[in-house]
């Protein structure tokens, strides 16, 4: 009998090791087809998850309230599962070197309560080669137990898109690797039970790890061409986003547009496959020179607000900013990583002190985090500035009318970094708009 066949007929457990943005709706999926002990060390998410609410909006309140997860705190849980997967977060220093201490310590917890016959599978980003030469190190220490011979191990890389309704888990292709054939038809058939939109089979681990770090580092590039086009054209007086539209009528255009490049993926993979490269003698051009044009889009973004608060005849120190979102990404209440924070910085250096406001944004995180606190809609009024900052859905209805209403008796500088609001509508009606 395979352990396929244990769980799905009731037999044996899985368990999610990590309960965040990703791991969480995994752990949710599965506990719709088998029996799924999730496992987080923040007791406080744990009884927020027992009490029916959903932190990060992934699947909701009410889905949490009805699954059949068994949340806990307690790694001794762990032994109960004999199929585990890891979710947790890989991210980088400040020098951009890979900061492998969650992954390590998950290790470690789920090592100590390792019993033969398990599989392992890492759902998360790393360079080649972590799954085997950091991970199973770990795990046999830990354990007790040989790698092969007690427990097997797998690789099948997170694609869940934080904030995303449409590609979810289920509908995304999944790609899948084991240590060997029966190891890798065993993962496949697990995660069968809930993607319908099948796996792919790939070679090797290291090739899964590899694939998985080139397609944020893909992303991150064409949005870095983006960014620097926007950087030209703005000098040259061109609405770099009238450019795109255009461009985008050929067939085999790739639409990509500028903007500010945070969170825990597209910004971080790329630093995981060159500290792999350097190690190896080869020292990164094109994807360190794409991260470089994102990493400073920020302090682009004050910059050019600056230029038109002068341009507008509004002395800069102690000029009055608001900013509409704070979260790395629309719909999505994650303000870890957000590049948001790079312009409050800047901003900060000028000597303003911007008022900031996120109807999604989880508050706690963001002054944990940063030390920033909320104001209410309600409260930004009087602006010489507003930037808009994230196109969260709630945006999207934003009226001239309503803008207005943000700003006081002088030239109104509209900063709107995603370009959604009419360019030409909001210039007739005499706003400095601005956008990438």
């Amino acid at each position: 009998m395979s352990l396929y066949s244990d769980l799905a007929e009731g037999k044996e457990k899985l368990s999610l090791v990590g309960l965040g943005y990703v791991g969480m709706p995994i752990a949710v999926a599965f506990a719709r087809k088998i029996k799924v002990v999730g496992f987080d060390l923040n007791e406080e998410k744990i009884a927020l998850y027992r009490n029916g609410v959903d932190p990060t909006n992934e699947v909701g309140d009410e889905v949490i309230r009805n699954t059949r997860v068994e949340f806990t705190a307690d790694p001794a849980r762990l032994r109960e599962a004999k199929f585990h997967i890891v979710a947790v977060p890989t991210p980088v220093n400040d020098d951009h070197t890979p900061d492998l201490t969650p992954v390590e310590g998950a290790s470690r917890v789920l090592g100590r309560n390792l019993t033969k016959g398990s599989i392992v599978v890492f759902e998360s980003t790393v360079y080649p080669g972590v799954t085997e030469d950091v991970c199973v190190p770990i795990l046999e220490r830990e354990s007790g137990l040989i790698c092969g011979v007690d427990f097997k191990i797998g690789y099948s890389p997170e694609r869940i898109n934080p904030g995303d309704k449409v590609h979810r888990l289920e509908t995304i292709t999944k790609i899948v690797s084991g240590m060997d054939a029966e190891t890798l038809d065993e993962v496949a058939k697990v995660y069968e039970l809930v993607v319908t939109a099948g796996v792919h089979r790939a070679d090797s681990i290291r090739v899964a790890e590899a694939a998985k770090v080139i397609e944020n580092s893909q992303r991150d590039i064409n949005i870095a061409f983006m960014n620097e086009l926007s950087i030209i054209f703005n000098k040259m007086g061109i609405d770099t986003k009238a450019v795109l539209e255009a461009a985008g009528t050929k067939w085999n255009f790739l639409k990509f547009s500028p903007g500010l490049v945070g969170g825990h993926c597209i910004g971080v993979d790329p630093y995981y496959l060159t500290y792999k490269a350097e190690q190896l003698g080869y020292h990164s051009q094109i994807i360190l020179s794409g991260r470089r044009i994102n990493d400073d889009m920020g302090k682009y973004v004050a910059e050019s607000l600056v230029k038109n608060l002068i341009r507008a005849n509004i002395p800069v120190k102690g000029a009055k900013v608001a900013i509409l979102g704070f979260t790395f990404k629309e719909n999505c209440p994650d303000t870890r990583n957000t590049k948001v924070i790079d312009i409050v910085h800047e901003l900060q250096e000028y000597g303003i002190q911007p008022l900031i406001t996120d109807p999604v944004a989880d508050r706690a995180e963001a002054e944990r985090e940063y030390g920033i606190t909320f104001v209410e809609e309600s409260a930004i009024r009087d602006m010489d500035a507003v930037i808009l900052a994230v196109s969260h859905t709630a945006y999207d209805g934003l009226t001239m009318e309503q803008t207005d209403r943000l700003y006081g008796g002088r030239k109104k500088v509209l900063v709107d970094i995603k370009g959604v609001l009419d360019r030409k509508e909001y210039e007739a009606a005499g706003y400095l708009y601005w956008r990438l």
